[in-house]
């Protein structure tokens, strides 16, 4: 949200009343002095003061959700259970998205805010995001493949893969867990990056997105508000 807009909100008069406390130099984002109005921010994660008072009021809001295999990452709800039927009915907003969806068979860490700017600057490629996946597939992975991920594939559609991280847990004959890095986020694309290694998926969980990483305390299908640790680690993408 714009800061302007913001001390609006929380009663610091008009417009123009506002636009006096910047150019008197009254207004402060984590301790330095701020003179424009039009840049974004959020109370939730950076430090605002004006008149040496802290604002504490944010209208945005930010989860961590397990999610659960059999959910689809859309509002939607015609034929299908949608992730946002898991909120309570006092969470739920209408103005809240998923900063990265995750397929209607894939478990694991989601974010969702109504937090947009946000959720924009996480997408955007020049941030490298990085996902990890918790990864089973039913054939064995050899070292040879962590060479041809870190390489980058091309799939048979001319479709070129980023260079990724492939970290084999442990491989069997017939079936293998590994953990997958990402920066990048194609369509299905993790299950066709094994496919062109010659196995197929059977498990895939998202165990981490940007710096957010999976709470092993939070059931599949639970959710929770970030905390202040987690909060504070979204700052370098809220820019």
């Amino acid at each position: 949200m714009r800061i302007d807009k913001l001390l609006e909100m929380n009663g610091y008069g008009s417009r123009k009343t506002i636009k006096r406390l910047f150019s008197a130099k009254k207004v402060k984002v984590n301790g330095v002095v701020i003179m424009q109005q039009n840049i974004n921010v959020d109370p939730n994660i950076q430090s605002i003061q004006v008149l040496g008072k802290t604002i504490e009021t944010s209208p945005h809001v930010y989860y961590l959700l397990n999610k659960p295999k059999g959910y689809v990452s859309s509002h939607c709800e015609k034929q299908e259970k949608s992730i946002f039927s898991i909120l309570k009915k006092s969470d739920y907003r209408s103005d809240l998205s998923m900063v990265g969806r995750l397929d209607k068979d894939t478990e694991g860490v989601l974010l969702l805010t109504n937090n947009g700017k946000l959720a924009y600057e996480m997408l955007l490629p020049d941030k490298h995001v990085k996902k990890v996946y918790e990864v089973v597939v039913n054939g064995s992975l050899k070292k040879e493949d962590c060479a041809t991920f870190k390489a980058g594939i091309t799939f048979l559609d001319g479709t070129k893969c980023k260079p990724a991280k492939l970290e084999i847990i442990w491989a069997s004959e017939h079936s293998s867990k590994a953990y997958v890095t990402l920066e990048e986020g194609k369509f299905h694309q993790v299950k066709k990056m094994f496919l062109c290694v010659g196995v197929k998926v059977t498990a895939l969980r998202r165990v981490r997105f940007g710096p957010l990483i999976l709470d092993e305390k939070l059931a599949v299908g639970q959710y929770r508000a970030l905390n202040k640790q987690e909060l504070n680690s979204l700052e370098a993408y809220f820019c």
